[in-house]
């Protein structure tokens, strides 16, 4: 049993999820890299922006992920490679159109919360609350961007509404 009470077998499977997070963070963030590095056209500057705030916003996501497999006792996986292998969120393909970046980053975000959800439920089985507080709070975080990204790819209606 560690200082935190857990036993590693009863913990493995929060850390097994934990690290594909982490390498699907990681992938994402890449993903964003690229989009923002490439984005043009007239929603360059709003876009830019919005794509440096959540690749900002995932590289803290993945220091936290990181410390806390570390804190559980466990190694966070470090390699590119791995999070390729590991991860279900894919790199994507160099894009042209800002359109087609916010929607890929909106099906990253819908893996990243498939994720987040499962972490919680595996922390959930052996009461590692520690676990399920930071997946609740990133859960809560990108579900709202994904609802403002959301917005954002919606066609006006040119139907007044009454």
């Amino acid at each position: 049993m560690n200082y935190l009470g857990f036993r590693n077998e009863e913990i493995k499977p929060v850390v097994n999820e934990l690290n594909k997070l982490l390498s699907n963070y990681h992938i994402y963030y890449q993903n964003l890299r690229n989009f923002h590095w490439n984005i043009k056209g007239e929603n360059f500057f709003d876009l830019h922006n919005q794509f440096e705030e959540l690749y900002n916003d995932a590289r803290l996501k993945i220091d936290e992920i990181a410390e806390r497999i570390l804190t559980l006792r466990h190694r966070p996986i470090s390699r590119f490679s791995e999070y390729l292998e590991v991860g279900s969120v894919v790199e994507s393909e160099m894009l042209e159109q800002d359109r087609e970046m916010v929607l890929t980053i909106l099906e990253n975000h819908q893996i990243l919360i498939e994720n987040l959800r499962s972490v919680i439920e595996r922390a959930g089985k052996v009461n590692d609350e520690g676990t399920i507080d930071m997946a609740g709070s990133f859960l809560e975080n990108l579900e709202k961007k994904s609802w403002m990204l959301d917005a954002w790819t919606a066609r006006a209606s040119k139907s007044v509404e009454v």
